[in-house]
């Protein structure tokens, strides 16, 4: 059974808008890397959005386990089955890497009982190739590598089942790219569900899957 289903999905700005994404139909499985690929304007950006309930498509269905995400809540959608990795990071630059990773765990409202948020943190911080030094600079300090490790490592802070990233080895080079690619093949093998949006035929090479989205008009 797949994790997640897009059934027939279309997708336009607005009324007087071209269809950007077109009757589109892909199934997602748990333990797998998948990349979308496809040329600038194609829908990639587009499909991470509506795949994370942050756009609605035009029509079609989309169904998790089964069930119609239009019937789950946005919030609870995204703070427990999805986790987000942007392209640009989104950190906040005035704080830690480790107190990124616990705010995303406050925020998500998910309780945590077993041990502290901060060893959870730390822990999913080292899981991902930070040390405990690296992890207590302000973002700033870190490297571009260093900072999509934080991401990742918030985007898993909250356990959920999808992992969703857009472009996330853009600005990285050949080899810090290689390891990302080894952390998100890390996390299929743990039972996660990666989706990713990228330009890198390295990165499409590296994936289980690939969807290409082609340009509706």
């Amino acid at each position: 059974m797949s994790l997640l289903k897009l059934d027939n999905i279309c997708y336009r700005y607005d009324n007087n808008s071209p269809l950007v994404i077109n009757n589109l139909s892909y199934e997602f499985e748990e333990g797998k890397v998948y990349a979308i690929v496809g040329k600038s304007g194609a829908g990639k950006t587009t499909l991470l959005s509506i795949l994370s309930s942050l756009a609605a498509p035009t029509s079609g269905k989309i169904y998790l386990k089964d069930e119609d995400v239009a019937k789950i809540d946005k919030y609870k959608f995204r703070s427990k089955y999805v986790g987000v990795i942007f392209q640009n990071f989104n950190l906040l630059p005035h704080l830690t890497a480790l107190e990124n990773v616990v705010l995303s765990m406050n925020i998500s409202g998910k309780k945590f009982t077993e041990k502290s948020k901060n060893e959870i943190a730390m822990e999913l911080l080292n899981k991902v190739g930070l040390s405990e030094e690296e992890a207590n600079r302000r973002i700033l300090k870190l490297s571009g590598g260093q900072q999509q490790r934080v991401a990742i490592a918030r985007a898993i802070s909250y356990n959920p089942d999808i992992i969703l990233a857009d472009e996330p080895t853009g600005n990285l080079d050949s080899e810090t790219q290689s390891e990302i690619i080894d952390i998100f093949k890390m996390l299929a093998k743990e039972g996660k569900c990666i989706i990713i949006v990228t330009h890198s035929k390295f990165v499409a090479e590296q994936s289980d899957t690939v969807f290409k989205l082609s340009k509706t008009s």
